[in-house]
């Protein structure tokens, strides 16, 4: 087995996250429905990033790499893989990822789709309008994937949203590939209850076949994973298809479902939920960290549900706070 050298390895859709405010009228100036987000073309991004206001700003985003930097603000070893272009952005997102402690690496795609932005408008009432454009991020390729690199991670992680492009989903299967040949981990999180809908026959074969081990998913995904009402029902399906299957479940905690014990955490309790925005992607990272660090499933899912507390207070998907310290003051760092 190759020496660890780092804890947890992501690999998703790399976005910039730009937030800028917008004086009334521009919402509807630009034909957009308050509140929605939309998905734009590679013009209809370049209009809108000429338009946003001075003051704007921006920031490394996406599910995993979120992920990503909160396995580093809880002290671990974190890498990230995602595509960006040769661009202004793609230096805002490279320039982030590392500044935040984590590695990234990935080379930049060029002469082609611009770097992937979600442009954030938010209203003088605080309503946030998206668009999004995922570009550059969907050219990920089995070329990005180095073996050597999965190898060195005691656990490979991705999302469910790279199942879209044909291209990245080749790389998917190799990454959990190259973790098993190194006797590693592979985990990905079913990302969205519409991507379980339009994959769910693909996805149950990734657990089935022991092609990913560990399973992340909040209540609405796994129900729609297996087409039932019943949460009962589908924790028992799910404890037979997956390794590790770790559930979120909002105000009333986290559950893992281990060997067919289901072992269930509250959640931390917070003063105010100001933005769910990456309470997944956060949750992902504690638990993660926790089963590289060989914490138990019990201590994994309160670590876990700490850092999901974190970031729902406050608006954006990142943590403002040393979650390593913040963990510690809880008796979880380990």
């Amino acid at each position: 087995m190759t020496q660890t050298r780092f804890d947890v390895l992501t690999i998703g859709n790399a976005i910039v996250d730009i937030i800028a405010p917008i004086e009334p009228g521009f919402i509807e100036r630009e034909g957009m429905q308050e509140g929605i987000m939309h998905l734009i073309d590679s013009d209809r991004a370049g209009d809108l990033y000429g338009k946003m206001p001075p003051g704007r700003q921006q920031s490394s985003g996406g599910s995993a790499a979120n992920t990503a930097a909160g396995v580093a603000s809880l002290g671990g070893r974190a890498a990230f893989v995602g595509k960006v272009a040769d661009d202004e952005l793609g230096d805002v997102f490279d320039t982030d990822m590392n500044d935040v402690g984590v590695h990234y690496a990935t080379s930049r795609l060029k002469n082609g789709a611009l770097t992937a932005r979600c442009m954030i408008f938010v209203s003088e009432d605080g309503e946030r309008t998206m668009n999004t454009y995922l570009g550059a991020c969907h050219e990920l390729t089995e070329r990005d994937i180095d073996a050597e690199m999965i190898g060195s991670a005691a656990i490979t992680y991705m999302e469910g949203f790279l199942w879209d492009p044909v291209e990245a989903k080749k790389a998917f299967v190799r990454a959990a590939h190259y973790a098993h040949k190194h006797e590693r981990a592979a985990a990905f999180t079913l990302s969205d209850p519409f991507c379980v809908d339009r994959y769910r026959a693909e996805f149950l074969d990734l657990i089935r076949s022991k092609t990913i081990d560990y399973v992340f998913a909040n209540v609405h995904e796994l129900k729609s994973l297996y087409q039932t009402d019943d949460l009962g029902e589908a924790v028992r399906e799910i404890a037979k298809d997956a390794e590790i299957a770790a559930i979120t479940m909002g105000a009333d905690g986290a559950m893992a479902i281990f060997n067919g014990e289901v072992i269930s955490v509250p959640a931390f309790p917070v003063d105010k939920v100001v933005d769910a925005t990456g309470a997944g992607d956060l949750f992902a990272s504690g638990f993660l960290l926790g089963l590289a660090r060989g914490q138990t499933i019990d201590s994994a899912l309160k670590t876990g549900c700490l850092a999901a507390s974190e970031v729902i207070s406050h608006i954006g998907a990142r943590p403002l706070v040393d979650l390593e310290a913040l963990s510690r003051r809880h008796g979880l760092a380990g």
